[in-house]
């Protein structure tokens, strides 16, 4: 279950404030890029937690042009 573009457009970062990418997977999640963090999507439900996230790894989840 994908996320609704209406939602993506409210989310923002829990830590920064910053802007998110979507990546649709899989797995799917939202990436940080200042922060360098990755937030899982589970069963279409973004984990916008802090402590939940995870370290972001460039090569699973390329930079987009």
């Amino acid at each position: 279950m994908m996320l609704s573009a209406e939602l993506l457009r409210i989310l923002v970062c829990p830590k920064c404030k910053g802007p998110l990418e979507h990546y649709a997977g899989p797995p799917e999640a939202l990436v940080c890029r200042a922060d360098k963090l990755v937030y899982a999507v589970q069963d279409g439900i973004p984990v916008m937690l802090i402590d939940e996230a995870r370290a972001l790894d460039d090569a699973e989840f390329p930079p987009r042009p």
